[in-house]
């Protein structure tokens, strides 16, 4: 029996800059949180590897102190970590991996597989069959010497890649790298670990993608997950297990807002979050100046609260009724024409949202005013 975990993506050195720079060292350092997590859940599920299937880092030009915490935070696990370069961390003749040897902190558990081939693991009678990307971008399945390759009789075939499985995925993939979806067969792989789509995808019973380990985007794809996988024997099934070890859930939300329940509604969902929460909130639609003010009072206070928030109120036009146009005193003239001004800007795509703030700001000074 061999057993291992399989984890891809980790893009260690990511750049949030869509984010405040506060949000954005917590979404970072999440990353190397969720691959110490991996390597205690090696450590306790007693697993004789783990697998990572490419892109261990995001960009080759990471910093060397991005390397060494990388290779420090894999100590939790003692056992074998093979790491195979992706599309982001291409093993090219001067790269990422060429840097963290000459550092020095590659750990002695840690391989590197920087070149196309098989490593036989006889302790574990398993042979890996690893294709490295070696450039960026290839348009030739890397993985088709898979089919070609003998290893000893007996012994597990494991193979070990980073790319889009043909036909399979969906077209807005990150690489263009293909591979067959048939290769686990024509291969006669017990298992095809696989990087380069960010979420969990069970492409057949013996290739699996195990997505990234910290979710970094807006797409519900299963991300956050490692893979537990257990081969009994050569030729069985494998078993897989999920395993949660991200710590932050990602929600895109697109809310339409047309009457005041629809402000409570939101209110509602938005109290349902909390710190290991990151929001995209897209809101359009028109609205009372109250209600507007609720939402926005409503979304500072959830900023507040969560891990990361990104608000786009752009779409969303502020109308004020008689009641509240009167109550600002701009039922007529120059603040009025003001109002009317700001109000017909709501719709320009380069205007319009700072014409919206424009609008509630007013609302917050001429209340100021009539206070004092």
């Amino acid at each position: 029996m061999i057993r291992f975990l399989h984890t891809a993506d980790w893009q260690i050195g990511t750049q949030f800059g869509q984010f405040s720079p506060e949000e954005a060292a917590y979404l970072t350092e999440a990353r190397f949180e969720a691959v110490r997590r991996i390597a205690t859940l090696a450590t306790e599920r007693n697993v004789n590897a783990v697998l990572v299937a490419g892109d261990v880092f995001d960009q080759q030009t990471v910093s060397d102190t991005v390397i060494r915490r990388l290779f420090g935070a894999l100590t939790g696990f003692t056992g074998p970590w093979f790491l195979l370069p992706g599309n982001h961390d291409a093993a090219l003749v001067e790269s990422v991996w060429t840097r963290a040897k000459r550092l020095g902190c590659v750990l002695p558990n840690a391989h590197l597989l920087l070149e196309p081939g098989v490593v036989t693991l006889d302790e574990l009678r398993c042979a890996l069959l690893c294709a490295p990307l070696t450039q960026r971008n290839t348009y030739d399945d890397t993985t088709g010497f898979f089919d070609r390759e003998e290893t000893p009789d007996g012994y597990f075939r494991v193979g070990v890649a980073h790319g889009s499985v043909t036909g399979i995925l969906h077209e807005d993939i990150d690489s263009a790298n293909p591979i067959a979806a048939t290769r686990a067969d024509s291969a006669r792989l017990d298992y095809l670990a696989l990087g380069d789509w960010h979420g969990v995808f069970n492409v057949n019973a013996r290739t699996w993608y195990s997505g990234t380990h910290e979710q970094d985007r807006f797409r519900a794809n299963e991300p956050g997950f490692v893979l537990d996988v257990t081969i009994r024997n050569p030729g069985a099934a494998p078993e897989v297990e999920r395993i949660r070890v991200g710590n932050y859930a990602w929600h895109r939300w697109e809310e339409v807002i047309s009457v005041p329940s629809d402000v409570e509604a939101l209110k509602q969902r938005l109290e349902t979050l909390g710190g290991a929460d990151v929001l995209r909130l897209v809101m359009s639609g028109t609205t009372a100046l109250s209600d507007a003010e609720a939402v926005n009072l409503a979304v500072e206070e959830t900023r507040a609260r969560v891990r990361a928030l990104r608000a786009d109120i752009t779409s969303l036009q502020v109308s004020p009724t008689e009641e509240e146009l009167a109550m600002l005193g701009a039922q007529s003239g120059y603040l009025a024409k003001v109002v009317a001004r700001l109000r017909a800007l709501q719709g320009d795509a380069v205007q319009g949202k700072a014409a919206s703030e424009a609008l509630l700001l007013l609302a917050k000074f001429q209340r100021k005013a009539g206070a004092a």
